[in-house]
């Protein structure tokens, strides 16, 4: 599906996400929220048309629906309902996930968990008698997604680039200087400790000023080991950063600290995110004890 797919009449774009257990179907409705989807797991398919009317004064257009043997009882209004929809125009689309049976009884191994339709019986009896129960789902499907060779972050990476949406789920960066003086931040997720480097905190004019200003700014940048430092850190922020995007990471900290948080950290954090927002990363820079 593309993600620039045309609106239906409604203005909705529908995806009703259905398969067998073990499948990926939770890992799929994540992806989905994460694009920007409205997502409902567990929901009455009788129930899908009415959500979609209550929902036309607002501005939600992305929806996403888990229908599943959950639902045994309504199961088969499935037909009706999906045929009905289509007919007023939604912009409905089935997506069945699957698995072959040795993937799923080996995940459902791994989790030690009872398969829902096992009934005392085995997993393999249970995913055979899912499979009879979701086969009406089967048949609308316009996709069937096949997971046995996904991961789960290999498989919301799939669902992400496959059904779009309308939320920006690009890497978020944020440069954070301090003092440790002031204690470790618990957000980072990586730390840089830039102590080592000559301190303007003992050079005579600057003491009372921040990394902001030029003078302590061009003193702090001047140095060889900053420069030596800043070359290292873009090594290592080109190899890594593509590699957090592919495991669908959103959100990185950077921490940058030095002892008080106001001279060599502010200085080279502001440094560095110039630098990253020069590589086109969307990066945001801030400092946590400036004023402290």
């Amino acid at each position: 599906m593309n993600q620039d797919s045309p609106r239906s009449k409604t203005g909705h774009r529908v995806i009703i996400v259905s398969g067998v257990s073990g499948s990926g179907k939770s890992t799929a409705i994540k992806a989905l929220e994460d694009s920007g989807f409205f997502c409902i797991d567990n929901l009455p398919i009788p129930l899908l048309p009415k959500v979609l009317e209550l929902s036309a004064s607002t501005e939600v257009q992305d929806f996403a629906f888990v229908v599943d043997t959950r639902e045994l009882q309504f199961l088969s209004d499935a037909d009706e309902v999906i045929t009905q929809l289509r007919a007023e125009g939604v912009n409905l689309r089935v997506v069945f996930f699957d698995a072959d049976d040795e993937t799923l009884i080996r995940r459902y191994s791994e989790t030690r968990r009872p398969h829902p339709m096992s009934d005392g019986g085995t997993v393999r009896d249970g995913i055979r008698r899912e499979r009879e129960l979701l086969n009406t789902l089967r048949h609308h499907a316009d996709q069937v997604i096949e997971t046995s060779g996904h991961t789960p972050h290999t498989l919301k990476a799939f669902v992400k680039k496959e059904f779009g949406g309308n939320k920006d789920t690009s890497l978020q960066i944020s440069v954070l200087s301090f003092g440790y003086k002031h204690g470790l931040p618990l957000e980072c997720d990586l730390v840089f400790d830039v102590r080592f480097l000559p301190n303007p905190y003992f050079v005579e004019g600057l003491r009372n000023k921040t990394g902001l200003d030029p003078d302590v700014r061009d003193y702090v940048l001047g140095q060889n080991e900053t420069g030596q430092f800043i070359q290292i850190f873009r090594s290592v922020s080109d190899f890594m950063l593509p590699l957090y995007v592919r495991e669908q990471k959103t959100y990185l900290t950077i921490g940058i600290g030095c002892t008080g948080g106001h001279h060599r950290s502010v200085a080279v954090a502001e440094s560095i995110g110039l630098r990253l927002r020069g590589k086109s990363w969307k990066v945001d820079v801030r400092h946590r004890d400036i004023e402290k």
